[in-house]
């Protein structure tokens, strides 16, 4: 199993290749693989098309030995990871969605005039009036559309990362380490050259092993951070930066950068790269693909332990959310390991009140996080297990025919309220056969069409 591992994870094969690994291993071993089914979902899972240590492949895999029964793919600028992501999926016979993730302007309103939202941090830690959203339950035919929307905005992060890093030279030269080779460094071990994106991640993974380079693993690395630098880790933290074995020790150090360095080096971006949020969320519907705000609140403490306490959204939420419905979103997104259940709850509620779609998933992008998310199982969050189901069959079902996604005005269940709407995707979802589910979309689109599907009686 080993080596197969390696097979599915390893980042210089193609997409072709691991999915051809994936499935020998599966015919000839996977039948006597069995992990408990915890019923538990993530549809925010990043790969090596962003920053991530899985490849699609992979990450279906880990997500499959999780137990869960569905997992979507979400990179930053990037919808590269979709295909493998979703054949995966297939090959395990989990449920399986994608979709993408980008920073917008909320500069200007949706009538195109000065925001009250401009001056203000959203839910992005780095930068006032940009925030992040998600493009979720992307239909396949949307797939190639959605790849090439996002080329101007990887150009222009490109071009801003590689300003960072002559930032980022200027203080490892005054450390006495080795600058940075962008092509080597950085460009040659991201994905960008087959669409994915190069994020802050690459640039301070690259600082990561210039400093390993220096000091090697061990003591004499945070004492250097500290010397060097001005960082000081936490006792925990120092710990595990002291043990050489550590397998997770280029991430536990880039989690300390990005808190610690990051800010020194970071330029803003503009709004070439952070394009208006009304400009994602049409472009968004136009494909079929649901537009979604992604909610972060106040942080406490992190879950993948790389922000800092620190206010958000969460004291003006109720005008925010009335802005959302005007510049076009349609879900929110969240994550509930990162919330209160009085956080969780207002959002439930507003998402309610102005007709949101809520999905959730939590963005693993560090070899440390565990793929599981017992917080879905909990009664205030178990209607997000359906809300997936709902995602996965508006994704198939529009790859069919746009008509069949979930807030189309030629839907045939268009005339109901959105929860209704979703009961009936959410059975739908569950109907599809995980192991070949287009051909399923297809036979459960001919029903719906005949009314045949009497999704109420569940």
């Amino acid at each position: 199993m080993t080596d197969n591992l390696k097979i599915f994870n390893d980042p210089s094969l193609s997409g072709d290749e691991r999915l051809a690994a994936l499935r020998a291993w599966h015919k000839a071993e996977g039948n006597r693989v069995f992990f408990e089914n915890t019923g538990e979902i993530n549809n925010h899972i990043h790969t090596i098309y962003s920053y991530s240590p899985y490849t699609p492949a992979m990450a279906a895999y880990k997500a499959w030995e999780a137990g869960l029964r569905a997992a979507g793919s979400v990179d930053h600028d990037s919808i590269a990871a979709a295909d493998e992501m979703l054949a995966a999926g297939a090959v395990l016979g989990i449920g399986g969605c994608s979709g993408f993730e980008v920073r917008v302007s909320f500069k200007k309103d949706a009538d195109g005039k000065a925001s009250a939202f401009a001056a203000r941090k959203i839910n992005n830690p780095d930068s006032e009036g940009f925030a992040y959203m998600t493009v979720q339950g992307i239909p396949r035919p949307g797939i190639k559309k959605a790849a090439q929307f996002l080329v101007p905005i990887r150009e222009e992060r490109l071009r801003r990362t590689k300003a960072m890093a002559v930032s980022a030279d200027a203080l490892l030269r005054e450390a006495g380490m080795e600058e940075i080779d962008f092509e080597r460094d950085i460009y040659q071990i991201s994905k960008y050259g087959e669409g994915g994106e190069i994020t802050e991640r690459h640039l301070l993974a690259s600082i990561a092993q210039k400093i390993i380079q220096k000091y090697g693993k061990g003591p004499r690395l945070t004492d250097g951070i500290k010397q060097k630098f001005g960082i000081s880790v936490s006792p925990k933290i120092k710990t595990l930066l002291s043990d050489p074995e550590n397998p997770h020790y280029l991430y536990d150090l880039l989690g300390i950068l990005k808190t610690d360095l990051l800010p020194s080096i970071f330029i803003q971006p503009d709004e070439n790269e952070c394009i208006s949020a009304q400009s994602v969320t049409s472009f968004a519907s136009s494909i079929g693909a649901i537009p979604s705000y992604a909610y972060l609140g106040d942080v406490g403490e992190s879950p993948t332990g790389d922000k800092k306490a620190e206010k958000f959204e969460d004291n003006y939420i109720e005008e925010l959310f009335s802005e959302l419905s005007h510049l076009g979103y349609k879900a929110v997104t969240y994550m509930p390991p990162r919330n209160t259940i009085r956080q969780l709850g207002n959002v439930q509620n507003l998402c309610g009140k102005h007709g949101f779609m809520e999905i959730s998933g939590v963005d693993i992008n560090s070899s440390r996080q565990s793929f599981n998310c017992p917080e879905v199982l909990k009664d205030e969050c178990r209607h997000l297990i359906d809300t997936t189901w709902a995602l996965i069959a508006h994704e198939r079902l529009s790859g069919v025919d746009i008509r069949y996604g979930i807030f189309s005005a030629d839907n045939p269940l268009a005339s109901l309220d959105l929860k209704e709407r979703l009961a009936a995707f959410a059975f739908f979802g569950k109907k599809l056969n995980m192991y070949n589910p287009d051909e399923s979309a297809a036979q459960i689109a001919i029903e719906i069409d005949k009314g045949n599907l009497n999704w109420r009686s569940v």
